[in-house]
C-alpha cells in the first residue's frame, strides 16, 4: 500500500518544490523501496499510484550506479551518510540517461530514530549537455573534427601507463607549405579534411585518428606491431599518391610520408622513434613508410613541444 508525505514532511518539503519544481522528491523505508514521491517522478515514466510495489531507489539510476546509490542509502539509514550530492544518471522507460544531482538524507522520529531516507534528486542535464559541448571543444580539432593534440597525448599516456601491443604511426602531408603558398589556405583546409576522411575510411574501427599539429596527423593503433602497423598505412599513401593529384589538375603532386614506432614505455621516447622514422621517410624521398628501430638512446628522448625532427615540407 503506497504511504503519503505526513503534513509535517510535506511542510518541510514545500519549501524545496518551491525553490526547484522539477526536483523528484522520494521518501523510502529503510530497506529502500519508495513510499511516497512528488508528481515530478513521472518524468522518468513511473507513476507511483500505478504500482503495487513502489520502485527501489536503486532501479531508479542506471545500472552502472545502482550499487553507489545503494551504498548511499545503506549509510544514511545507519546514521553515517556523507550529506554530498551525488551525480547520477536516471534511466527513463525509453532508455535516455538524464543526469540528476542526488542527495540522501535521514527521516527520523519524535524519538530521533531513523525511519527511511529522503531522496532529492535534481535534474542536471543542460550542464551535464554544456560540460560535454565544452569537452568536445577542448579536444577536437575544429577544422577536420578529429581528436586534437591535447586528446592525443592523453591518449598515449594512458598506453603507456597500461602497457600493451600498440603501434604508433605519424602522417604528414608532403610540401603542404608549398601546396598553400600556391593554391592557398582554403585549398590547404580542404586537403586537410580530406585527407581526415581518407584515414577515417582506410583504418580500423578501433584506431584512434588525431590531428597532431598542422598537416601532420597521428593515428594510434591498439594491437599491432610497427610491421602489421605498416601493412595497413602503405593502401593510404598509395591512394593518396594516386588520387591525390588530379585534386589540383594535375599540376601538384600529393602525397604522405609515414613514421611509425611501437608504443614505448614513455610517450616521449615513443613520439620520439615516430618523429625519427618520419624524418627518414621524408629524408628518403617522401611518400614512404618507415619503421623506427625499437631502441633509441634513453637521452635523446625530448618533450613533445621540442619535437622538431620531421619539419622537413
Amino acid at each position: 500500500m503506497r504511504v503519503d508525505f505526513t503534513l509535517q514532511e510535506r511542510s518541510a518539503l514545500y519549501g524545496l518544490l518551491a525553490d526547484h519544481p522539477t526536483d523528484i522528491i522520494l521518501k523510502t523505508d529503510r530497506r529502500g523501496f519508495v513510499l511516497a514521491a512528488s508528481p515530478a517522478l513521472e518524468g522518468l515514466g513511473l507513476t507511483l499510484p500505478a504500482m503495487l510495489i513502489g520502485p527501489h531507489v536503486g532501479d531508479l539510476v542506471h545500472p552502472d550506479y545502482c550499487d553507489l546509490i545503494e551504498q548511499e542509502h545503506r549509510a544514511v539509514i545507519a546514521g553515517q551518510g556523507s550529506g554530498t550530492w551525488l551525480e547520477l544518471p536516471a534511466v527513463h522507460t525509453g532508455h535516455k540517461e538524464h543526469w540528476f544531482e542526488t542527495q540522501l538524507r535521514p527521516m527520523t522520529d519524535q524519538h530521533g530514530r531513523i525511519y527511511g531516507t529522503l531522496v532529492v534528486m535534481r535534474c542536471i542535464a543542460m550542464r551535464k549537455s554544456l560540460e560535454e559541448q565544452l569537452f568536445a571543444a577542448e579536444f577536437t580539432d575544429r577544422l577536420t573534427r578529429l581528436t586534437n593534440r591535447i586528446a592525443f597525448v592523453a591518449m598515449l599516456d594512458h598506453l603507456v601507463s597500461h602497457p600493451h601491443r600498440a603501434a604508433l604511426a605519424l602522417f604528414d602531408i608532403d610540401h603542404f607549405m608549398t601546396l598553400n603558398m600556391r593554391f592557398g589556405h582554403r585549398a590547404g583546409d580542404d586537403l586537410l579534411r580530406a585527407f581526415a576522411g581518407l584515414l577515417r575510411a582506410m583504418t580500423r574501427s578501433e584506431d584512434i585518428i588525431s590531428r597532431v599539429d598542422g598537416e601532420r596527423f597521428g593515428v594510434i593503433m591498439p594491437g599491432l606491431k610497427p610491421e602489421a602497423a605498416a601493412a595497413i598505412c602503405r593502401p593510404i599513401v598509395e591512394t593518396l599518391a594516386e588520387a591525390g593529384g588530379a585534386a589540383f589538375g594535375g599540376n601538384f603532386a600529393v602525397s604522405t610520408s609515414v613514421g611509425i614506432a611501437g608504443i614505448a614505455r614513455s610517450t616521449d621516447g615513443t613520439v620520439k622513434r615516430a618523429e625519427l622514422a618520419l624524418f627518414m621517410a621524408k629524408a628518403k624521398g617522401r611518400s614512404r613508410i618507415e619503421t623506427s628501430p625499437e631502441m633509441i638512446r634513453r637521452n635523446s628522448a625530448a618533450p613533445l613541444s621540442q619535437f622538431d625532427l620531421a619539419e622537413v615540407d
